[in-house]
């Protein structure tokens, strides 16, 4: 079984907590991560689950074994239950380990319910760091969920068009989102084609005959399923005109690459837009990383009317980085002599450039490195 780079962080919300809430998308080791911890585990999508911990409540909460209650918000009475269990002895930490996938009900759930009793963790998709490293390529091709191909490899792109299917058809409607099945997938695909780019629910909106507004909103159930990632501007107080509109990438390549038709690394190679697919995937392995490790890390990124850009600009401590992402192995100096540039108008006191190269020029204040390079810096930086 692959060790999950968010464990020891979950071992310690557990510690300090009542209650532990691991979210994130479907099929993304959830399950497999909690069972690791704990046998005593129930399925709330199961009746026979649902009844057993019924019946056996009173027993299972005497007892001092970790609870591990999947698809929680299925069962929206769980949760006063599960509060006045907390209340009953606030001492108890580590008792229940919630799965789920972030749905509007199980936030509201949580957020009636469990207010200062749970806390909150993220899980990604299989990340670069919880792989060897000959696998780095076939991760950004294939994405990381477990099933997906990273670790079977048969499966791909198959199991991510299928996957997408059940999302588009059960889960994102009875979560909320009002569009219609074959607007949802027109839309998807739109949004893998600006990969990337700038936002524009206007233009996007004309395309499926939808306002801006409605656009927007359904942006925000997407973002809410893992699938997308919303990166707003950086706005300095600078003189320069910036670009104020935000930037949407999809969280997992293998998703994108299936929905775009990409079957193999060479295909991938070939489209007009694999420079982008590589920034996303890049971008998702950092902020991935940060959820796992429990780091505070607001994403952003930074781009002025002339052409001065840096492709994600973050907060950590007293630190600001800015990162520029190249798919080349030789990257220019001129590359990273607009880098310090764009640093320089931020303030940025850390600045690098992630390309593919085999030489990395680092210091703890910058360079020119690669991903590997990069996360361990990151790692040493926000200990």
């Amino acid at each position: 079984m692959v060790t999950r780079a968010i464990r020891k962080l979950l071992l310690d919300r557990l510690s300090a907590y009542p209650a532990v809430l691991l979210s994130g998308p479907r099929q993304s080791g959830k399950t497999t991560l909690a069972r690791s911890l704990s046998s005593l585990y129930f399925d709330l999508e199961q009746p026979p689950d649902t009844l057993r911990l019924d019946f056996q409540w009173e027993e299972l909460t005497a007892g001092n074994r970790l609870i591990v209650l999947d698809e929680a918000q299925n069962q929206p009475d769980l949760f006063p239950r599960l509060r006045g269990t907390i209340d009953a002895d606030r001492r108890r930490n580590g008792r229940f380990l919630l799965l789920g996938s972030v749905s509007p009900a199980l936030m509201r759930h949580v957020s009636e319910s469990l207010a200062g009793r749970l806390a909150i963790t993220q899980l990604t998709p299989l990340l670069s760091v919880e792989l060897p490293a000959s696998k780095a390529d076939l991760l950004w091709l294939r994405g990381g969920f477990p099933d997906g191909g990273i670790l079977k490899p048969a499966r791909f792109p198959q199991w991510q068009r299928d996957y997408l299917d059940l999302l588009i058809q059960r889960d994102l409607p009875s979560w909320g989102l009002p569009a219609k099945p074959a607007v949802t997938r027109r839309l998807l695909h739109m949004i893998a084609a600006m990969h990337g780019q700038n936002w524009n629910a206007s233009q996007i909106g004309q395309s499926l005959g939808l306002t801006y507004h409605t656009i927007n909103s359904y942006l925000d159930y997407l973002e809410g399923a893992f699938l997308t990632r919303r990166l707003p501007p950086w706005l300095p107080n600078l003189r320069k005109r910036l670009i104020r509109s935000p930037r949407v990438y999809w969280r997992d390549s293998g998703l994108m690459h299936a929905l775009l038709g990409v079957h193999d690394k060479n295909d991938l190679l070939r489209q007009p837009w694999v420079g982008a697919s590589w920034e996303g995937f890049v971008i998702q392995q950092i902020l991935g990383l940060a959820d796992a490790r429990g780091w505070r890390i607001e994403p952003h990124y930074f781009r002025s009317v002339d052409g001065l850009e840096a492709d994600l600009v973050f907060q950590s401590g007293s630190a600001l980085w800015a990162i520029e992402i190249k798919l080349t192995a030789s990257p220019s100096p001129q590359d990273f002599d607009r880098l310090n540039r764009a640093a320089d108008l931020l303030g940025a006191s850390r600045r690098f450039l992630i390309t593919r190269t085999s030489q990395p020029i680092d210091s703890p204040k910058g360079g020119v490195v690669n991903l590997p390079v990069f996360l361990r810096l990151l790692e040493k930086a926000c200990e």
